[in-house]
């Protein structure tokens, strides 16, 4: 049997440790005899503690963060086995609230203490050790074996952040040359390593981050449905027993909110603020933050997954100046490697740790590499794979006038139930796909006969073009009330699926605001439906305000791309975006007549 007792969601995903197969009903002799663990400062083989991964050394250490605080944060350290102690090599760093002994989000039923499992795949499936690299899991604090209180990307945990690349830097076994590497919330503190602009951190892998902390709870000062649900899911983490034979020092750490209760109550409250010009939210904007940065970034990010959405990516991307790479397509929250139970990968496309270890080598260690690859391979809606050198290129953008309405803004006339678990996850556990109930769906059938929302149609394309970074909508309301705008890409027999929305607090007046990222293909003779009305989806949590909303002046910024330009790459259509499109398509009727066009430029 495994050595954990069970397997958690999380770790399924591409976590699970695959170390050893131990007799049934029994732990190896030397575990028998006593565990072997890291605290002491001694390093453990795997030979001796098989939740190490082979090839490496394990040690613990603590060190306090950069802040002044006296936060103490913990680290385990694998090293690569065969290298003497004193042996300098490059270091991949991944900092997060994922790294405690017993689990990830929640305990894993490990019956023994060990580093955690989270990017085993990442260790073994690069063969990380083997290449002469050092990989150092830091705790955040609050999480884990490290003190003080869990602070949402905030300045203590930017603090914990600049602490723990200066140590993986300064330490003798290291040659000062740092990389980060991370997924969901570890790749955030990837970006907050970058835009802390630091000469040791050479590299950053970020795979499906958030770009900007307030999108995950709010959406211009409209709650999502998580927005009380995931600090709590973060204080159940922080609050995971240790396991019984972490060592003292663990133990005491880990239970630091036992002595420290305001940690949790603070974290159910102080990100309820509403207001994106907060200083909270301030402090919190990476996008923003990312200014003059220039750390060499590679990224990933699905364009139509449900959690970590792609808003205010662009504007991160804007903002960085230094050298990019990244895998860009049409898949859920998952890694660059993972596969389903058929062996498909789940972004469709090959070769990761080998892109990823060419990056790090380069970066790291002045390798140049054996082969070019593209800066940017992106996957559009149609399951086609192009090289890019950026993201987006842009043939033509232009500003479109969109129909005057009005609508009743009463959240679609009925009840929408709400999501799994009433919206408490973590980044990690969120649900992989948000479906379009039958009222949405309902809605979007009778189009021009609801009074809950109204439409807008593009011409027909007279040929097929490509929707692009990030659409923006201006327009002016009547009255104060909720606004959500979708667009839709409408066949000529009227099939339509909803690829981008956004929401809106409506205060009376003008207002403009960003819709999601998108790389959308419209095939020729489709149209473009844009819809304007109440939010009918569970995927926020507003307060229908039932006024009867007048809104004018609307116009609808976007950007095409030509297709006759794109550089073909490797890559396969992603296994979620058959999903995606079954969940978000239904059949239009009263398709009104074309009022604006939907073109590239001919130069």
């Amino acid at each position: 049997m495994n050595i954990r007792r069970k397997t958690s969601t999380a770790a399924a995903a591409g976590a699970l440790v695959t170390i050893a197969t131990l007799a049934a009903g029994g732990l190896p002799a030397a575990a028998q005899a006593g565990p072997a663990t890291a605290a002491a400062g001694v390093p453990v083989t795997h030979e001796e503690n098989p939740r190490v991964p082979e090839g490496a050394a394990w040690t613990e250490a603590y060190f306090p963060s950069s802040d002044g605080s006296g936060v103490e944060l913990h680290a385990d350290v694998l090293r690569p086995a065969h290298l003497p102690a004193k042996a300098k090599t490059p270091v991949i760093l991944s900092v997060g609230p994922y790294f405690a002994h017993a689990g990830q989000t929640g305990p894993e039923g490990w019956d023994r203490v060990g580093p955690s499992a989270r990017f085993q795949d990442f260790i073994d499936g690069a063969d990380l050790m083997a290449r002469g690299y050092t990989f150092v899991m830091v705790d955040l604090r609050g999480f884990g074996g490290s003190t003080g209180c869990l602070d949402w990307v905030g300045p203590g945990e930017q603090a914990d952040v600049r602490a723990a690349i200066d140590w993986a830097a300064d330490q003798p076994w290291s040659t000062g040359k740092v990389g980060m590497y991370g997924k969901s919330y570890d790749a955030v503190t990837g970006l907050v390593g970058n835009n802390l602009k630091m000469k040791s951190l050479k590299a950053v892998v970020a795979q499906e981050p958030v770009w900007n902390m307030y999108n995950y709870l709010f959406s211009n000062e409209v709650a999502r449905p998580n927005v009380t649900g995931t600090p709590d899911a973060y204080n159940s983490i922080a609050v995971m027993p240790p396991l019984g034979d972490d060592s003292d020092r663990y133990k005491a750490n880990a239970e630091y909110e036992e002595s420290h209760p305001e940690c949790l109550s603070d974290n159910l409250t102080n990100n309820n603020n509403p207001d994106l010009d907060s200083a909270y939210w301030r402090a919190r904007n990476l996008a923003a933050d990312a200014k003059g940065t220039s750390t060499p970034l590679f990224v990933t990010q699905g364009f139509i997954e449900n959690n970590t959405k792609p808003e205010d990516m662009d504007v991160y991307l804007a903002n960085h100046r230094g050298r990019e790479r990244g895998w860009l397509g049409q898949w859920e929250h998952v890694r660059g490697n993972e596969t389903d139970a058929n062996g498909r990968l789940l972004q469709g496309r090959a070769g990761w740790f080998d892109e990823v270890m060419r990056f790090y080598d380069q970066y790291l260690r002045g390798v140049k590499p054996s082969v070019t690859d593209p800066a940017y391979a992106i996957e559009d809606s149609l399951g086609r794979w192009r090289a890019q050198s950026t993201w987006p290129v842009t043939t033509t953008s232009y500003d479109s006038r969109l129909a005057s309405g009005q609508y009743v803004d009463n959240g679609g006339g009925s009840a929408v139930s709400t999501l799994a678990d009433d919206g408490r996850w973590d980044m990690e556990r969120a649900p992989q796909i948000e479906p379009l109930t039958d009222t949405e769906k309902n809605q979007a059938r009778q189009a021009e006969t609801t009074d809950t929302s109204f439409w807008t149609w593009s011409t027909p394309a007279s040929q097929t073009v490509r929707i692009t970074g990030t659409p923006k909508i201006r327009l002016n309301a009547s009255a104060s009330g909720n606004v959500m705008v979708r667009l839709w890409d409408v066949a000529p027999d009227g099939t339509a699926t909803m690829f981008d929305e956004n929401v809106a607090l409506l205060k009376g007046g003008s207002i403009s605001f960003d819709l999601k990222s998108a790389d959308w293909t419209i095939e020729q003779g489709h149209r473009l439906g844009v819809q304007i009305g109440t939010i009918d989806s569970r995927g926020w949590r507003d307060v229908p305000s039932n006024h009867t909303i007048k809104v004018s002046d609307a116009r609808l910024v976007l950007d095409v791309q030509a297709l006759r330009f794109d550089v073909p790459t490797q890559g396969d259509r992603s296994p979620y975006l058959d999903r995606y499109l079954a969940a978000n398509t239904t059949t239009l009727s009263n398709i009104g007549p074309g009022t604006f066009p939907l073109k590239v430029s001919k130069h």
